[in-house]
């Protein structure tokens, strides 16, 4: 590893590495009817980047008539499910740039809300090796969009938040990397970034390397 490259890159999950966003949605859609509401795709948007218990709170206030826990573990269910039954839908340039990264011995961790048991069931799918530290939703002392997921990441993995990146898709996960002191790089999926307080949005992680990761760094690091 040269000196260019961040000290590590943090990753969140749902909508960065892979695109799962839609089958959350699709099982919310589906909970909220059973317990006769309705859901919409807008309601939908603004859970995005959502701490799972928070947004068990909002479902409940739309109806939903179960304990928190019960919700998240539904939720977490369905959607492993479908991702077990129709394949993980990794976005454009994910496993590339977590491959290269790790050529280049940069240390990576994955941050995210869902429950652990999801977060290594998307990791079973791709090489040993390919994230240092987990940090998942059932970890974090308080959810996104505290700082406290990329503080604990930090910390498991000994380095100062200065010295990494952060790649992000939601609002919400921006305002926490942001939060920790993390360089943010955001990359808009189903909501836009412009106002959440990233260093540099890219449109895609398709062709992107770690050199452009140490470039958004080291330019940020040096801004007044």
């Amino acid at each position: 590893m040269t000196s260019a490259l961040p000290a590590a890159v943090l990753w969140d999950m749902d909508g960065t590495v892979v695109d799962t966003e839609p089958l959350w949605m699709a099982a919310e859609v589906a909970l909220v009817a059973r317990h006769g509401g309705r859901w919409t795709h807008e309601q939908a948007l603004g859970m995005v980047g959502l701490g799972l218990d928070d947004a068990a709170a909002i479902l409940q206030r739309v109806g939903v008539e179960m304990d928190r826990d019960a919700i998240v573990q539904h939720l977490t269910d369905e959607v492993t499910t479908a991702l077990r039954d129709g394949g993980v839908h990794f976005r454009p340039g994910a496993r590339e740039l977590l491959a290269a990264l790790r050529e280049a011995g940069v240390r990576t961790a994955l941050v995210t809300m869902s429950l652990r048991s999801m977060a290594e069931a998307m990791v079973e799918r791709l090489p040993d090796g390919s994230f240092d530290v987990i940090v998942a939703g059932d970890d974090a002392t308080r959810p996104k969009p505290y700082p406290d997921p990329y503080l604990q990441a930090c910390a498991a993995l000994g380095i100062d938040p200065a010295a990494a990146v952060a790649i992000e898709d939601s609002p919400t996960g921006v305002r926490a990397a942001v939060a920790a002191g993390v360089v943010t790089v955001g990359v808009p999926l189903m909501v836009p970034l412009d106002d959440a307080g990233a260093d540099t949005l890219w449109p895609t992680l398709e062709g992107r390397t770690p050199a452009d990761l140490g470039r958004v760094h080291a330019e940020r690091r040096t801004r007044p």
